[in-house]
């Protein structure tokens, strides 16, 4: 077993982490457009890259180990990792988590969101809300001093007390010039246990909600992951630093919602 030591970041880093992640929120932004029923996957996943290139930067998930595409575009019961593919069209009804990352100058920024196509169930719109919630939950509980337990309990007990399915074998992680380093950071956990927030740090923290079970299942290619009993899922992720100051998110959901019309608070 390989031991991976946390990976501290510098001030001159952080400035570089938050372009990336200006990269991945305008892109999020630019997708958001074209999230529409009758739309192909891979159309958005084209609108994605060439909105990463544009602005100098690389997608991060194409070519990652063997993943074929610059988004992750997971449909209804695909909780992450959904490969877009040419037959795949956005339906009424439906809801997308789109995944993005984008690599400048040497550092990576990553996070997602999931937006309804059109009309949603009531269940499935009060799924996508709390799913964010826990996330804005988790992120309060991202502090330095406090430890990954504490913020997989922040997330946990508030989605569990909806019957919701609390994804294990997925989590948050730590980000830098690697796309995923040190720390893990899982969606469930108990309070002061596991590696403890400290300045230097940037991760990711994404709740991956579902409405059924949290068990999952793996696609034979590898990577698109299920809920098993095929119920949709929500996953949202925001990237941010630890410092001196306090905790700064350095992702944004802003331009989003310039685009669906709605108010995000980071």
């Amino acid at each position: 077993m390989t031991f991976r030591r946390i990976k501290y970041k510098s001030e001159a880093d952080f400035v570089k982490l938050r372009e990336s992640a200006k990269v991945v929120a305008i892109t999020l932004a630019e997708v958001a457009k074209y999230v529409k029923p009758g739309v192909p996957l891979t159309y958005l996943d084209s609108i994605g890259e060439q909105c990463i290139r544009d602005h100098h930067a690389i997608p991060s998930f194409k070519g990652f180990e063997g993943y074929p595409a610059s988004l992750c575009l997971s449909v209804n019961d695909v909780v992450v990792h959904g490969i877009p593919k040419p037959n795949d069209v956005l339906r009424d009804g439906d809801i997308v988590s789109v995944d993005c990352g984008a690599l400048l100058n040497g550092f990576h920024g990553d996070f997602a969101y999931t937006f309804a196509v059109g009309e949603v169930k009531e269940e499935v719109r009060l799924l996508m809300e709390r799913t964010k919630e826990s996330l804005m939950l988790g992120i309060k509980a991202a502090v330095s001093g406090n430890t990954v337990g504490d913020i997989g309990h922040a997330v946990q007990s508030y989605c569990e007390q909806f019957n919701y399915g609390v994804v294990r074998e997925l989590c948050g992680h730590g980000i830098g010039r690697d796309m995923h380093e040190r720390p893990d950071i899982p969606n469930y956990g108990r309070p002061h246990t596991g590696d403890r927030l400290q300045p230097g740090m940037c991760i990711c923290i994404e709740p991956m909600i579902t409405l059924g079970t949290h068990k999952i299942y793996m696609e034979k290619d590898g990577w698109t992951i299920h809920t098993q009993d095929n119920k949709p899922a929500a996953h949202y992720e925001h990237q941010m630093i630890i410092t001196d100051k306090g905790t700064e998110v350095i992702s944004s959901y802003k331009l989003i919602g310039e685009v669906l019309g709605t108010q995000e608070l980071y």
